[in-house]
Order: structure tokens, then sequence, then C-alpha cells
């Protein structure tokens, strides 16, 4: 099987088997969660046998889905897990902006140095933007979960924050390109 293929699956699959099991569940959460902490711990697994190492994003993801799973089942409150795409965006945001005072360089330059070769002030906007755009996205999910029901919340985390961060990716690139080194 194509690599690209499996690490697609790998980063997508268990928010497909998560959305698809919640709503063939009677839009049940509490069906839905173990089976998606489940495939995202086999998806680490199956990172680490492809590429010998598990990517921080990944890692840290995996944890804390398993983390705030583990508690919405344990304590039989959704809050839990309502949270948890908050905590990840806000713990990002904080990893990059802390990271440009720790390293003296922004972390999204030491992430990406072999994919992407930036000028250091296209580094810098980039890493600011991606700050903003992670706290952005935390406070986006706050108001959904606090305003719409639980099934509009599902959709909203499968159907939209995916689609909001390509699309905003995407509207990166001609930042990368005017900073590009040559």
């Amino acid at each position: 099987m194509n690599k690209t293929l499996v690490k697609f699956i790998t980063d997508f699959g268990p928010l497909l088997i998560f959305f698809i099991i919640y709503h063939k569940g009677e839009n049940n959460l509490k069906t839905a969660i173990p089976p998606f902490v489940i495939a995202t711990l086999i998806s680490l697994v199956v990172v680490y046998f492809l590429e010998k190492k598990v990517p921080m994003v990944p890692l840290i993801s995996g944890i804390l889905i398993t983390f705030f799973g583990g508690l919405t089942l344990y304590f039989d409150n959704k809050i839990f897990f309502y949270m948890k795409p908050t905590i990840i965006n806000l713990l990002f945001a904080l990893v990059l902006l802390f990271g440009r005072y720790f390293t003296d360089k922004p972390l999204l330059k030491i992430f990406f140095k072999n994919s992407i070769k930036l000028e250091d002030e296209g580094w810098k906007k980039l890493n600011y933007r991606w700050i903003g755009f992670f706290i952005l996205v935390a406070a986006l999910n706050e108001v959904v979960w606090r305003t719409q029901s639980e099934s509009f919340w599902v959709n909203f985390k499968v159907w939209g924050l995916l689609p909001i961060t390509f699309l905003f990716a995407a509207s990166q690139i001609a930042l990368i390109n005017k900073y590009r080194l040559k």
C-alpha cells in the first residue's frame, strides 16, 4: 500500500470512525469515544512502524484524545470531550508562542526545517499567524459546543474544523512564496 495513503488513513481514519459510529449509534457520544480512542492509538502505532517515530502533533493529539475521552467516560460528563479541541488548539498556540522565547526562533521553523525554507521574517510571520489561528479555532469550538446541539458540534468538529484548517493553511501559500529562500 502507498505510504501516502496509509499516512492519510492514519491521520483521518480515527475521526471518520468516530463520526460514523456516532451517527450510527443514535448520536451517542459515549458509544463513539471508545472506538475513536482505539483507532487513534492504532494509527499512532502504524505511524511508528512506518516512520520509526511518532511526530509530536499526532502524539499530543492522541494523548489528549485518550485522556479526555477517558475522562468523559469515567465521569459520564461530555464537557471533557467538547473542550478537547479547545485545549488542543490553545496548547498548540502556547507552544508556538513560548517556543519563540525559549528557542529564540519560531518553532514552525524547527518543525518544517526539511520541507519549507523561509527567511526568518517569513517564519516569524507564519508562526504568529498560526498562533492566532489556533486561538481563533479554540474560541470557535467554545462558541459552537456551548450554543449548539451535540450533533451539530460533532458535524462541526469533523466537517467544519478540518476544512477551516485546510483553508487557513492554503491561505498561507502567498506568505510562504514571498519569503521562500531561493
